[in-house]
């Protein structure tokens, strides 16, 4: 018999409020019940009292976290009350020793129908073998629920004999309700088997279920099981049913063979022996043109060796996604590479990733990006030597995707004859150029030799710029890049120093806002008033009250209040630029925003503020009501404190 110990029995505890909501749904009502601290003497009192059955299902629960067998009489007497057995059954099918199993077995001599079923379902639950004898004759009980639950607590105790029992029970069961239901608990009771070392006892039930007319689910499981149970020996009875006719079947064949043997240290062999089934039978599929279950075996492939595929395994994948194949069974042979493959995988890879057919090239790529390890980087790398015109790019394109630190090796095929050579150079140097490289990209993207050349240029460089770890060096860079480009590049480099930000770029945006270039004036005031930092609002203040008045001091005034309005910022800083946008401002829709605010943010510098703008011709009123807004958030809290 399984004994449960006190930590499974402290697990029942969680269940007190849902004991609780079920009491109240079913009308109980508890003046008086027991507490956790209540005693075990304590507790059978109040079991054996005529207090509240709620008093008495809540002393349940408590003797199923701390009860011994003192309290089993108690309990067992509740077996019989409809209301209160499924509390009686939690706290017996929880206290340790043979007396609660004892008073169960007892129960289901005297107990019929829905009571009696409760019974022997906590009969399983405890593992009860001394109870198999008095289950063998429910098999057959007339009541269906009461046959049912003594096959599926047969199917939990899984003792060699509740095997037989429920093996006996299969040739003799006729209805198919009740048949299924045996069959059930056969599957359990040999699982449980195998799980106990009886694989033996297991495999022949498995066969019983197998033999007998049942579905096609019971069916399935029991070969699930037996393939298991038998490990090496189960190999033939898997390929067999891998190629199934039957689509359940075939399923539960493929659930089982991802994972048979999988991640199992102490028997390699027997992996080994279920991928070389696999393959075989990716094989076997694809040749009668059943590509799809070629393509599903293929990624069991893939699961089953995720990060240590077998040579073999390897190999077959290859050999697969070569071009003589069907494409459905090379897209997946490649995407199964992509998951398990290595450095010996790169050269198939490449082939196909430069195919005519996009489909292929591009799932090819993916795989080669996929791969982990140096030795793939390595190994791409060195590929680049030699490599012609046609995989040239490919590779290229691999060093962008894997972010491979080989600049030096990218540099010199920026100047490449063949355009897309140097469109996918620009475009791998975006995720791995250094910042002492980054001309490279800049003169790229401001003097590009082709259109598309120009337009993988200003993308690389972008993405380079914003990744650079020293912000201030990449924007001085760009800055220096900006004063000798020609006109039609020098926004776009202004788009990309705002995008890096820092010190150094908003001085940038300053010095572009004030050149006389109407093109930079326009972009740097557009780019300060969506800056993402409060550094830029002396600068936005600067633009907007400098005289003489340029086109762009409405756009920097707003970007400034901007700030205020949205950043974190200390009280008395946000008050004070509130209070020089009021100064500055010349539209009323400014002034107005400076209120709102100042509400927004209560405090006593806005509050000063606030009243200090009532003075201004125009706000009188608005300011007031401002400030008398302000200074209803602000006193409470003073008071408060």
């Amino acid at each position: 018999m399984n004994q449960l110990t006190r930590r499974n029995r402290t697990t029942i505890g969680m269940i007190r409020f849902a004991i609780a909501a079920a009491l109240m749904a079913g009308g109980f009502t508890a003046e008086a019940a027991p507490t956790p601290a209540s005693s075990e003497a304590e507790l059978i009192a109040i079991l054996q009292g005529d207090g509240p059955e709620a008093d008495k299902a809540l002393a349940c629960k408590f003797v199923a976290v701390n009860g011994s067998a003192a309290a089993v009489p108690a309990v067992a007497a509740l077996l019989k009350n409809p209301r209160l057995a499924s509390w009686a059954r939690i706290a017996l099918e929880a206290i340790p020793g043979d007396a609660a199993s004892a008073a169960l077995r007892d129960a289901a001599g005297t107990l019929d129908g829905r009571l009696l079923a409760g019974v022997i379902t906590s009969l399983g639950v405890r593992g009860d073998a001394a109870a198999v004898p008095m289950l063998s004759g429910k098999l057959a009980a007339e009541d269906a629920e009461v046959a049912a639950v003594a096959a599926c607590s047969l199917g939990r105790i899984a003792t060699p004999e509740a095997g037989l029992l429920l093996a006996g029970a299969l040739e003799k069961a006729a209805a198919p309700a009740r048949l299924d239901a045996v069959a059930e608990a056969a599957v359990l009771c040999a699982a449980n088997l195998h799980a106990a070392g009886k694989s033996e006892e297991a495999v022949a039930l498995y066969g019983v279920v197998r033999a007998a007319d049942v579905s096609e689910q019971r069916r399935a499981e029991a070969i699930r099981g037996t393939i298991i149970a038998k490990a090496r020996e189960g190999i033939p009875l898997l390929v067999e049913t891998l190629a199934s006719p039957t689509k359940r079947l075939a399923n539960m064949a493929v659930f089982t063979a991802r994972d048979l043997g999988r991640g199992d240290a102490a028997d390699p062999a027997l992996a080994a022996e279920v991928d070389q089934a696999v393959l075989k039978q990716v094989e076997f599929a694809a040749a009668g043109g059943r590509l799809d279950r070629a393509a599903i075996l293929i990624d069991v492939l893939a699961e089953r060796n995720a990060g240590a595929a077998r040579e073999s395994v390897v190999a077959g994948l290859a050999a697969m996604s070569a071009a003589a194949n069907p494409k459905p069974l090379r897209l997946a042979a490649l995407e199964a590479l992509g998951k398990v493959g290595n450095a010996a995988v790169v050269g198939p890879l490449l082939v196909a990733a430069a195919d005519e057919d996009s489909d292929i090239a591009d799932t090819a790529r993916a795989a080669v990006s996929a791969l982990s390890g140096d030795a793939v980087d390595r190994e791409i790398v060195a590929r680049l030597q030699g490599a012609d015109a046609k995989l040239l790019p490919v590779l290229v394109e691999l060093v962008g995707r894997r972010r491979i630190a080989a600049v030096a090796a990218l540099l010199p095929l920026a100047s490449h004859p063949d355009e897309k050579v140097r469109v996918a150079t620009i475009v791998a140097l975006g995720p791995t150029v250094d910042l002492a490289n980054l001309d490279v990209l800049v003169v790229a993207a401001t003097a590009p030799k082709s259109q598309a050349e120009g337009e993988a240029a200003r993308a690389a460089v972008r993405e380079a710029s914003v990744r650079m770890p020293d912000r201030d060096d990449c924007a001085a860079k760009l800055a220096a890049a900006l004063a000798k480009a020609p006109a039609e590049a020098k926004v776009m480099l202004l788009d990309v120093i705002g995008e890096v930000g820092g010190t150094k770029a908003v001085a940038t945006m300053d010095a572009a806002a004030r050149s006389g270039d109407e093109a930079l004036a326009d972009a740097a005031t557009r780019l300060l008033g969506k800056w993402m930092t409060a550094d830029a609002a002396p600068v936005l203040l600067s633009l907007a009250t400098a005289e003489p008045g340029g086109k762009y001091k409405t756009r920097a005034l707003r970007g400034y209040i901007r700030i205020a309005r949205q950043f974190v910022l200390p009280d008395a800083e946000r008050a004070e630029m509130c209070r020089r946008v009021l100064a500055a401002a010349k539209e009323d829709a400014d002034r107005k925003a400076v209120l709102e605010i100042l509400v927004r943010y209560p405090s006593a510098a806005t509050l000063a503020v606030a009243e200090e703008a009532a003075k201004l011709p125009g706000l009188e009123g608005e300011a007031v009501k401002a400030a008398n807004e302000i200074r209803a958030k602000v006193q409470p809290a003073k008071k408060a404190g």
